[in-house]
């Protein structure tokens, strides 16, 4: 059996091994043992964390045709391909014909004999894949620092210069100094421990790529978003895969120069061509054939979907965790009356807003009943100060409790300019990313403090019904041209504003603060959370995603003591609560059940459920008498 260093540094070894013991034994099934023994070897005790990670290690560190992962979103799918599966060749020294193996690689490294009869011609799927859409930097971190994976610059791809880094040239100043000295003495042959030493960089593509990489388009959902994206090749069961996806990658690398001369080649072929006998256009070669050096190919050994991603909580399934949910869960109600401070201050002093809070960011579509979203808990936080870049500050806390999270400035020229729903673009045959192609269980922060007078034109008004959709039914409408195809998501939306919100909201509340307008921005500057604290926040962080994923149950015995209170609560007043008030209190009750660490509701849960939407409800109606004119 191939040591760990030979599997994960020589993958297609193990893979040629495989499929030469198979000539002999044509019925041994040497593909799947290929993908069991890759499975079984990373389910081994911490050897995931041995494999380096296209997320945090630059291009140029990682070795050609070695094993690596990539955590990534499937932002689009191409058409299948074919390619050689087995092909015949002859031995350069010898000159005996034999049989090799074209499967997990995109370059032969011998003179194929395309007439052979022996040829097997087999099909795969390629996804295009990016960083998960959001994804905030402590989890980067967190997954970069917990790696063990040793890796050494390629020798065997080397850049001619390093383009542009992932990140801003003005980041180098916030990076720590651990990062910093590793990249100054980056030449030197030692071995660099861990992958968060390394800024990831994007690298030059060789010389006649330069032109080509100055304007291809990455296409992340999110703008301003940095990362490795990469073209996926799978190879079984590809049909268990959707769109918008997130996955833990094992595959091996492919950075061949040759597959951008190839492209090359096909690009300049083309132009001597007659359109009508060209299958592909000069624009879906760019897109379907950019440079390996800008994105490399991945050929998927395993995968894994990703249920979250959240460094802190196992990533093994939720029933072999049972020792970590059962001191998480023991631990809750104290965790949660911590955050309940915390927010409090946040919130200048309002505890109430604090609460429904909480409830907002445990919020979560758990099913679907017809076109219904269950579940789901978008709150509109309206009075919210409009000095201090307050709801920026809000934002920015609450980017460092959730993994991921992406804030949306709803100014009259984003609106008008932005595009939110994905397009598809037909002359490059591939889906254009928008701001709403998210991955599941991302916090979306819409600050409706930034919209100020004006007109919204087409495009606004198209983004604001977008935005509403998203919001009622958890679902975003993609455009392709002649039709609209529907593609649900579970994304926790949270609209900021001065007054009443234009959009809708599953609840409102008024923020109430105890905060002088005066000491506003001293008062704002003591909030943020110091780096001494990082424990604190790794409680609020793992508090949060573990009640966002707990199961939920109401029993006979107190549904019937709801459905009684409901009927008590109508008899002097029929108009004072409706169905739908109903349904908000059920679903604040479950929500204050979970974020209390208790799987059913209970009589105590309900009334205090009851009472907190009362509060809320005395608030609102306190609030419209003041300002009367607010609808």
């Amino acid at each position: 059996m191939p040591s760990t260093h030979d599997w994960i540094n020589n993958p297609l070894g193990v893979v040629e091994g495989m499929f030469a013991a198979s000539q002999n034994n044509p019925n041994s099934g040497w593909e799947v043992k290929v993908v069991e023994f890759f499975r079984d070897q990373l389910k081994e005790k911490d050897t995931h964390s041995l494999v380096p990670s296209l997320n945090d290690v630059p291009l140029h560190y990682l070795k050609p045709n070695s094993l690596v992962k990539f955590r990534c979103f499937i932002q689009d799918m191409f058409d299948p391909e074919f390619y050689m599966g087995v092909y015949e060749a002859a031995d350069p020294s010898t000159k005996a014909k034999m049989l090799r193996c074209g499967k997990y690689k995109d370059v032969t490294e011998c003179v194929v004999d395309f007439n052979s009869r022996n040829a097997v011609t087999a099909e795969r799927q390629t996804f295009y894949c990016v960083p998960i859409p959001g994804e905030n930097p402590w989890v980067k971190e967190s997954y970069a620092g917990a790696s063990q994976a040793r890796v050494l610059p390629s020798t065997s791809y080397v850049p001619s210069r390093q383009k542009r880094s992932y990140e801003e040239d003005d980041d180098m100043d916030t990076q720590p100094q651990k990062q910093r000295d590793s990249h100054a003495s980056s030449h030197s042959p030692t071995e660099q421990h861990g992958n968060g030493d390394c800024k990831r960089q994007e690298t030059e593509a060789p010389s006649s790529q330069t032109a080509s990489a100055s304007h291809l388009d990455l296409n992340f959902p999110l703008p301003g978003e940095k990362g490795p994206s990469c073209l996926l090749k799978v190879y079984e069961d590809w049909d268990s895969y959707k769109l918008n996806d997130t996955l833990e990658v094992y595959g091996i690398l492919s950075v061949s120069p040759a597959l951008s001369a190839l492209a090359d080649e096909k690009d300049a072929s083309s132009s001597f061509l007659d359109p009508a006998d060209c299958m592909e256009t000069a624009e879906e070669q760019r897109v379907h054939s950019p440079p390996a050096s800008l994105v490399p190919r991945l050929h998927m050994l395993y995968a894994k979907p990703l249920t979250h991603n959240h460094p802190l909580l196992p990533s093994a399934p939720r029933e072999d965790n049972n020792a970590f949910l059962s001191s998480t869960l023991s631990e809750m109600a104290s965790v949660r009356a911590e955050l309940l401070t915390y927010f409090t201050h946040v919130l200048l002093g309002d505890a109430l807003a604090a609460e429904y809070l909480i409830l907002h960011l445990i919020s979560n579509v758990y099913s679907r009943r017809d076109v219904l979203p269950l579940g789901k808990f978008t709150l509109n936080l309206s009075g919210c100060p409009t000095v201090a870049s307050y709801t920026e500050r809000l934002y920015q806390i609450i980017q460092q409790l959730v993994p991921s999270s992406h804030y949306l400035g709803m100014s009259l020229q984003n609106m008008n300019q932005m595009q939110l729903v994905p397009k598809k673009d037909y002359v490059a045959n591939r889906l254009v990313s928008g701001a709403l192609q998210l991955a599941r269980n991302t916090s979306l922060f819409l600050d409706e403090t930034q919209l100020e007078q004006g007109q919204l034109d087409t495009t606004g008004v198209r983004n604001v019904t977008a935005l509403g959709n998203l919001i009622s039914w958890q679902k975003v409408d993609y455009d392709f041209n002649y039709h609209q195809m529907e593609f649900p998501c579970n994304i926790n939306v949270l609209v900021t504003s001065e007054g009443r919100s234009l959009l809708p909201s599953d609840c409102r509340i008024h923020l109430q603060p105890q905060v002088a307008p005066t000491h506003l921005e001293e008062y704002l500057s003591s909030i943020h959370m110091h780096p001494q604290t990082s424990s604190q926040l790794n409680k609020f962080r793992i508090y949060l995603s573990v009640a966002r994923q707990l199961d939920y149950s109401i029993s006979d015995e107190v549904t019937k003591s709801v459905e009684d209170d409901f009927v008590d609560m109508r008899k002097d007043d029929p108009q004072s609560i409706t169905a739908e008030d109903l349904h908000r209190m059920l679903v604040v009750a479950r929500l204050l059940s979970l974020s209390l660490g208790q799987t059913s509701l209970s009589r105590d849960g309900w009334l205090r459920a009851k009472h907190i939407e009362m509060q809320r409800r005395s608030r609102m109606e306190q609030h419209k008498c003041v300002n009367s004119n607010e609808p």
